[in-house]
């Protein structure tokens, strides 16, 4: 496990008496970790209700039902590794002695109750073995729609390194064609709704449990003064937490707020909004009438403004109380792109870069006046901070957790040194144990792509990642190869950037005698652009885009520098798009402090703490 930040000492929890301050105790060094989108896959567990067990890993023995390393390396996220990397987060939170973990969404691969059940399996042994109390809200990927709905997937890995088609409901037509294998009929892979899930999931801050202090929803009636574990029972009935969209149609709303402990309160928004894709005359349950949700708060504003009051009722009574409030949710409500997004919609196009997920500016506004200060975010599958204040005067911090499944595999852990000062580090998962085990069968199915001509195949050299980490960086810059180049960047550009040199685009905007110069300045040595390409540098965007702070100890410093050089020279070409894209290179490589840091409430700061 590598910690980019300082290895914190695990403190019980402490409270503090404050002789000035009658409404209660002040805390200190309370811990809570946030594992946002881990995208569990139960790659172990076999499905009742099905003959079929999975492949045999030839190394292990065991029988596995795994994706194919081409849908892995053609997906935002791994579907696999991520598996032992969970573990691996979780036994380094043990170790650090931290008895609160909260999930911000994501934490199924599709909400298919077979992986839904393999991780509720998981989260009850570490509360049992270890003390420990999960907090979940939902993402767009746990539940894709607010209802069950049959579904499946076409690229299991299958015997021979064939893709095997596993689906909750029978497709006479995918059977015997083009050499499949036949398809595993089972409703363990269909995608439940809010009421199974929640169910399956009910010990994780979804439901009130008698250890909580205390629990509500947008929807309780009862107050903080006269709760009761009995009262919250009654009113956590999922048919009393719901909101309407039309004037048939009425939604979940899994939102919640939980004391764990005395003083800290953690409010779960549910962020996913199911927009009606028509305008319906009726109740429906049919998947196809409404959208995914993944667009996030903007959509809150337009569908669910009962989340806002309540925030606000939550944020004046936490401040009556003396408690510390801290929001988590799945999607962000900054801007994640170091605001460079108006510069990405103009190189990009506004329907590339999953630019149509960025919240709107209002949405931190509306939020950080309604009392949210600090606030967990995942979706995105990056590391990143944000930081917002409304014309009132009240400051946001959104910080975004990356993923397990995608590069940097990290968590964070927030530390609550007062009612005011908080520490975030951010611990990178670097080796996960086992997390090659499955190697073997990726070569089973490289060889059959080969030699049955797949028209583009993945590059084997993954396979000789040395450790998680590695893979994950493998796994992006096959993502980039393979999806995100073909899909966002224009042929064009790309065309003309990617195979130049480091010294060709140098060179672009000024004679070589004045670029010389400039280097005998900086001590940088002109024949080390010639060791690097356009598609490194886009490379590597991608590496700071997702990892922010992180990616800078994966990238050489002589790199960063020759990178930032190069778009100096970019930033005066006659070429529009090389000085909108050194422009987007520039903000990406500036963020605020996404490691290791400090906020204070008091002064409405952030600061970077020492590694």
């Amino acid at each position: 496990m590598r910690s980019i930040g300082k290895f914190l000492c695990v403190f019980p929890l402490i409270f503090i008496c404050s002789c000035s301050n009658n409404k209660g105790k002040e805390l200190a060094n309370v811990k809570i970790a946030f594992i946002a989108d881990a995208h569990f896959q139960d790659i172990y567990a076999h499905f009742e209700d099905a003959d079929y067990k999975g492949i045999e890993n030839p190394k292990t023995g065991d029988f596995v039902n795994i994706r194919t390393m081409n849908a892995q390396l053609q997906s935002t996220r791994i579907f696999n590794e991520n598996y032992f990397a969970f573990i691996e987060a979780l036994d380094d939170i043990v170790a650090r002695g931290i008895k609160y973990v909260a999930l911000p969404g994501d934490f199924s691969d599709d909400g298919q109750p077979i992986h839904v059940k393999g991780l509720r399996k998981i989260l009850d042994q570490y509360a049992k073995d270890h003390d420990i109390l999960f907090f979940a809200t939902t993402g767009n990927h746990d539940p894709v729609k607010p209802f069950a709905h049959d579904a499946g997937k076409t690229d299991f890995l299958g015997k021979g390194g064939r893709e095997q088609i596993i689906t909750s409901v029978e497709d006479k037509n995918s059977a015997d064609v083009d050499g499949r294998l036949k398809p595993i009929i089972t409703s363990e892979i269909q995608k439940w709704g809010y009421k199974d899930i929640l169910n399956e999931m009910s010990a994780f801050g979804f439901y009130p449990q008698k250890d909580y202090i205390y629990w509500e929803t947008p929807f309780t009636k009862y107050t903080y003064d006269n709760y009761s574990y009995n009262k919250a029972e009654r009113a956590s009935v999922l048919d009393q937490r719901t909101y309407a969209i039309d004037a048939f149609n009425k939604q979940p709303d899994a939102s919640y707020l939980v004391e764990p402990v005395e003083g800290v309160w953690l409010l779960a928004i549910d962020a996913n909004v199911y927009m009606p894709n028509k305008e319906l005359t009726k109740v429906s349950n049919d998947p196809k009438d409404f959208s995914g949700a993944s667009i996030g708060y903007n959509n809150v504003l337009l569908q669910k403004t009962h989340l806002i009051a309540w925030v606000k009722k939550v944020a004046e009574l936490a401040k009556k109380k003396a408690k510390v409030l801290v929001a988590f949710s799945h999607y962000p409500m900054v801007d994640f792109n170091d605001d460079a997004s108006e510069e990405m919609k103009q190189f990009f196009g506004p329907g590339k870069m999953q630019l149509h997920r960025v919240p709107k500016e209002e949405v931190a506004s509306i939020f950080a006046d309604a009392g949210i200060q600090i606030h967990f975010g995942g979706h995105m599958h990056i590391n990143d901070t944000g930081v917002r204040k409304s014309k009132e005067g009240n400051t946001l911090f959104n910080i975004q957790t990356p993923s397990l499944a995608a590069y940097a595999p990290a968590y964070k852990i927030l530390t609550i040194k007062s009612r005011s000062v908080f520490e975030i580090e951010t611990v990178v998962v670097e080796k996960a144990k086992n997390f090659n085990s499955l190697f073997s069968l990726y070569e089973q199915e490289h060889k059959f792509r080969q030699r049955t001509g797949a028209k583009l195949n993945w590059n084997k050299a993954i396979l000789t990642s040395k450790n998680y980490m590695e893979f994950t960086q493998w796994h992006l810059k096959e993502l980039v190869r393979l999806r995100f180049l073909p899909e966002d960047w224009s042929k064009e550009f790309t065309e003309e950037f990617i195979s130049k040199t480091g010294f060709d685009l140098l060179t672009l905007s000024e004679n070589l005698n004045a670029v010389k110069t400039q280097l005998s300045s900086k001590e940088v040595v002109l024949d080390d652009f010639r060791s690097w390409t356009g598609f490194d540098m886009i490379y590597d965007f991608y590496r700071i885009r997702s990892a922010d702070e992180l990616a800078f100890s994966d990238i050489a410093e002589s790199r960063l520098l020759q990178y930032k050089m190069v778009c100096q020279q970019l930033k005066k070409s006659t070429n529009v798009n090389y000085r909108i894209w050194a422009e987007i290179f520039d903000k990406s490589s500036k963020g605020k402090p996404s490691d290791h840091f400090k906020i204070d409430l008091n002064t409405d700061s952030i600061s970077r703490l020492s590694p």
